[in-house]
């Protein structure tokens, strides 16, 4: 198994690197009706890519289209993407940028990034997996709480929703042609 750290420093897989947004998946999760629930959702739209330098430094963003949020109930979604939350209108897109990575332990580590929602960007550390896969492909599994209201995601009549969303994903590149 190869290590982060190795995957990292090695000059072969330097590079950019695009997303396979059909082989990816954005996902997110959130305690409902106080807490008896869990929302369920997921992005179907965004693009991205990143850059291996072959010398320990990554950078890399994603792109994810807010309006293409979906959790099954269309009233609910209109309601998501509506002013009250996302304001799909005005923000249109939610944005993760990656300036770099911690190697923790094996094909581990901790992302730098920083997301920007409706406008409001702040750094939100990201555990993530990474692994080679058998194609020559990477995938990244990472995941994170956001707090709602560190971006502008407050609303919440009667205490229903919970104030910290996981957001997750998997996403898996593979190298551009060159």
């Amino acid at each position: 198994m190869t290590t982060l750290e190795t995957l990292l420093n090695d000059p072969d897989v330097a590079g950019v690197w695009n997303l396979v947004p059909d082989r990816s998946a954005i996902t997110f999760k959130i305690p409902n009706m106080w807490g008896l629930l869990r929302v369920k959702g997921r992005f179907t739209e965004f693009s991205g890519d990143g850059q291996l330098t072959g010398k320990g430094a990554v950078f890399g963003h994603l792109d994810i289209r807010a309006a293409s949020l979906d959790t099954g109930i269309g009233r609910r979604d209109k309601h998501l993407r509506s002013a009250d939350f996302f304001d799909v209108e005005r923000f249109g897109e939610i944005s993760v940028v990656v300036t770099g990575v911690q190697p923790t332990k094996g094909n581990t580590g901790e992302l730098r990034a920083a997301f920007t929602i409706k406008g409001i960007t702040a750094p939100l550390p990201l555990t993530a997996t990474i692994t080679e896969l058998d194609d020559g492909s990477i995938r990244i599994a990472a995941g994170a709480k956001i707090e709602r209201t560190q971006f502008d995601l407050g609303w919440n009549r009667l205490g229903m929703i919970g104030s910290t969303a996981t957001a997750g994903a998997e996403a898996v590149f593979a190298r551009a042609a060159q």
